[in-house]
């Protein structure tokens, strides 16, 4: 892969301006597009509340915080035109809306207007590159590159090609973001949702069915995550807690939880979303945050995400 100086952040919403606080981080110089009304202002704005996480995460000793702020700052630039923020990009980071036909107007843009050999990674949620790549030019450099919010803070990339990629460019994609200390996985095979908002969106799934079916309150929903499997999956993930669910290891405890786990996903009947059902969900997320009181959940997360990437560090964690 070709050396990376200059990445650009095309979209500076919430997930364009998370990875260009890590990129600036990193000592890149960053140059970012985004047609929208004050994009510039939020994105500064918002890079500084992000380089604010990744001063405490990188534990600097010898500089101060403003001072920090200030000397990366000076890499960033924001452009009025897409094509002068990528004309001599080294590694773009598209964050476009998650929508196919401004995704393929967008990508016959930017490999226009981008030199012949970077790559172009996709934040995408859940398009294909196969799909987002059909009408550019030189589309064998456009890969998946998808972080989980907020990528300055949360290590996983997903990696994907699409039809039209070549292998060389999914593994300097790779090898990129595992440079940077990014916990990069490779997918094998494109499906709607990639692989971690699909065992997402299952949770969420049932989450949801549970809350309209009047079983629990979204408050006990969250209750039960975050003081049951999901202080265990900050550790370990599905599988090797299976392993821990028998002394006997994995297969023993899918002998012992197989046919309950397939009655209970027989139960798991289909559910779709309403205008109704989202309002109830929503009422219910409401009362759940007022108990919070003034409490700034964005920061309280992040602040709780910190402590737990350090610990999981210190103890070398997969």
């Amino acid at each position: 892969m070709k050396s990376v100086n200059k990445v650009a952040i095309i979209g500076t919403g919430v997930i364009g301006a998370s990875w260009a606080a890590f990129y600036l981080s990193q000592g890149f110089q960053v140059s970012a597009f985004d047609p929208a009304p004050d994009a510039e202002h939020n994105l500064s704005n918002r890079v500084q509340i992000y380089l604010r996480d990744l001063f405490e995460l990188e534990e600097h000793k010898l500089d101060d915080l403003q001072t920090y702020i200030t000397d990366l700052l000076n890499n960033l630039s924001f452009y009025g035109h897409i094509a002068d923020a990528v004309k001599d990009a080294d590694f773009i980071q598209e964050n476009g809306p998650e929508r196919i036909d401004l995704k393929k107007h967008l990508y016959a843009q930017l490999t226009q207007n981008c030199p012949r050999d970077t790559i172009i990674a996709s934040s995408s949620s859940g398009l294909k590159i196969s799909d987002i790549q059909q009408d550019c030019v030189y589309p064998e450099r456009i890969v998946l590159g998808h972080p989980f919010n907020p990528p300055h803070l949360l290590p996983l990339v997903e990696i994907i090609g699409g039809e039209k990629t070549q292998a060389r460019y999914i593994q300097d994609a790779f090898e990129f973001y595992r440079s940077l200390g990014k916990k990069p996985i490779l997918i094998q095979k494109e499906v709607k949702g990639h692989v971690a908002n699909r065992l997402q969106s299952a949770i969420w799934r049932e989450a949801f069915y549970l809350v309209s079916e009047g079983v629990c309150s979204a408050e006990d929903i969250d209750t039960a995550i975050t003081n049951g499997p999901g202080l265990r999956w900050a550790i370990f993930g599905p599988y090797l807690n299976m392993q821990l669910a028998n002394q006997q290891g994995f297969k023993a405890a899918m002998h012992h939880l197989g046919e309950p786990m397939s009655e209970w996903w027989a139960d798991m009947k289909p559910y779709a979303l309403t205008e109704e059902k989202i309002d109830m969900l929503d009422n219910e997320t409401q009362q759940f945050i007022h108990k919070l009181g003034d409490r700034n959940l964005q920061e309280t997360r992040n602040q709780a995400l910190l402590k737990t990437l350090k610990m999981r560090a210190e103890l070398d964690l997969p």
